[in-house]
């Protein structure tokens, strides 16, 4: 490509509201260009790493046995009710009305319509298992788009559903693509990590994540320090050791007077926050539980909604508290708590002794409060730094994480809610189970940028970059040596494979190397008189700090043993 063919629309400076080194970034490499709140037209230098991404993604499909198909960005409303997920999916669906009247949605995602695919088409064992996948525009009306494409309401995915005639097979498809999603973001040269997830609103069984690990991620990641241990804040858990000892303190009824928070009981009584047993109140599916948890954790809501298998989940109301006789900021554990309500003791108090309770009363607390052997105790909190890995090697810690690809064994969820079935050996009729396995295609190449830049722009890997090399001649309309030799070599480079731009327009040096460092560009090659004249040429990498002479006569062999070419 010569830039002359192409189009180029760099700028300066980034718009104020870009917050996020990648959308500052991708913006002023004239990659993508704003249109309204969310939505983003992605110009010609942002399509090519675009494009680069997918062909990477669709061959590893390929090697995965999954089949492409494109399914409608819209979808009818029916489909989505015989789900349940009309109404349940909540505000991010976009719903629309044709000129009859009849409902639809921009589809955020097409559990639904593939299930619809195969229940009409899928009728033997024979036919199974069978992988379709399909890259394809999304849209989700999010509550407040930001950063760019990172999350932006319109955005491209990758999305794969499998279908097995038993979990077995399901275990086999989701390892071959948990290996094809760690081969594709490693042709990418992405520093990422898989991770236990939950499953969120798809729904299903086992799942797992894939983060770039970037400081800007909007996940928070705990993972081992001593082995490859790694799952979302969400999910993570920990081990504890019951180290409590024999002998145990007198329990003893504490006057603390306004004194409820745990900030000032940890000051009044002169212990760990870990020591002081803290009660909190919630509203499952309109049964009320309490929950004891130590005072230096959070009860974590997805664990606490999976432990109670409830559909919806709030914190309870003063009133709500106040009406089962209950002291907000000194309850405790108490044998007499009413019959309409349910009692959870988080594990982290497995290991605790003499710890501080409410009393039940108001202005009283207990010290020295022990628990009896009977307790049965659940993992509702989040994990701490510092905590045990719970493969019992080393210790968590945390970092954050940009969520670019997710993988889910759905089980029947969707396939009994819309009747796909087939015939097995025996000829009975069977529900199929179902994988489900998305990339976030446009989230990529923002995430790519979030851990390749500097001062100068984007860093990108060769795999992805919109041009492997560029080509600047110095004075190309001046010198007919110079025009020629460049003209000469674009063509060359070209035939071995090398995607590579030739930056023939007239403008200054410094304005060509400028624009090509911000787009990322990995490789340049520098053509001029003076170094003509040496029979050489000037080649530099997107990270070295000083150019290096190479002759001539060595400009294929030393490119190829640079770029990795496919």
């Amino acid at each position: 490509m010569k830039s002359s063919q192409f189009f180029i629309s760099t700028l300066k400076e980034a718009p104020q509201d870009a917050e996020l080194i990648s959308h500052q970034l991708m913006i002023r490499a004239g990659f993508i260009k704003k249109l309204s709140s969310g939505l983003y037209s992605w110009m010609p230098i942002g399509l090519r790493v675009l494009k680069k991404i997918e062909s990477i993604i669709r061959d590893e499909m390929a090697k995965a046995d999954a089949i492409e198909l494109l399914m409608p960005a819209i979808q009818p409303a029916d489909l989505w009710q015989e789900s349940d997920r009309w109404e349940q999916f909540g505000p991010q669906m976009l719903k629309i009305k044709d000129r009859h009247d009849n409902e639809f949605c921009f589809g955020p995602t097409h559990e639904e319509v593939i299930t619809d695919i195969v229940r009409k088409e899928i009728k033997s064992y024979k036919q199974l298992p069978i992988n379709f996948y399909q890259i394809q525009t999304k849209f989700r009306d999010e509550i407040r788009p930001r950063f760019g494409v990172m999350r932006a309401r319109e955005f491209m995915m990758k999305d794969s559903y499998s279908f097995h005639a038993n979990s077995q097979s399901l275990d086999d498809t989701y390892k071959k693509m948990y290996e094809a999603y760690t081969k594709i973001f490693g042709r990418i040269k992405l520093d990422f990590r898989p991770v236990k997830a939950d499953t969120g609103a798809i729904g299903g069984e086992t799942s797992h994540e894939f983060h770039v690990l970037a400081d800007s991620g909007e996940d928070l990641i705990a993972y081992s320090d001593e082995s490859d241990y790694a799952a979302n804040i969400e999910m993570a858990t920990t081990t504890f050791v019951d180290n409590r000892k024999s002998d145990i303190s007198k329990l003893e009824k504490v006057l603390t007077e306004n004194v409820s928070s745990i900030e000032s009981l940890v000051q009044f009584f002169h212990c760990e926050a870990s020591k002081i047993l803290k009660a909190v109140a919630f509203i499952a599916d309109k049964k009320f539980y309490l929950c004891f948890v130590s005072g230096d954790r959070e009860i974590n809501l997805v664990k606490l909604k999976k432990q109670l298998n409830a559909d919806q989940l709030f914190p309870a109301k003063d009133e709500e508290v106040l009406s089962r006789g209950l002291c907000p900021g000194f309850i405790g554990p108490d044998k007499n708590f009413k019959e309409d309500m349910e009692v959870l003791y988080d594990h982290s108090l497995l290991r605790m002794q003499d710890m501080v309770c409410g009393a039940n009363e108001i202005n009283y607390h207990f010290k020295n409060f022990n628990f009896t052997d009977d307790l049965s105790y659940v993992d509702i909190s989040n994990v701490k730094e510092g905590d045990i890995s719970p493969d019992g090697k080393g210790q968590l810690k945390f970092c954050r994480g940009i969520e670019v690809g997710h993988i889910f064994q759905l089980g029947r969820k969707y396939t009994t809610a819309l009747q796909a079935s087939f015939l097995n050996e025996n000829g009975v009729s069977e529900i199929l189970t179902m994988g489900c396995y998305g990339i976030g295609v446009s989230r990529i190449v923002a995430a790519a940028v979030e851990q390749n830049n500097d001062d100068n722009g984007m860093i990108l890997p060769d795999s992805i970059a919109p041009f492997e090399l560029v080509i600047i001649p110095i004075g190309i309309n001046k010198s007919e040596t110079v025009k020629s030799v460049a003209t000469k070599t674009y063509e060359a480079l070209k035939k071995i494979g090398i995607d590579v731009l030739l930056d023939d327009r007239d403008m200054r040096p410094g304005i060509m190397f400028a624009e090509s460092d911000l787009m990322g560009i990995p490789h340049r090659l520098v053509i001029g008189e003076k170094s003509l004249a040496d029979g050489e040429v000037e080649y530099k990498s997107r990270t070295m700090e000083n150019p290096e002479k190479i002759k001539l006569t060595d400009i294929e062999d030393h490119l190829k043993s640079k770029i990795e070419l496919d």
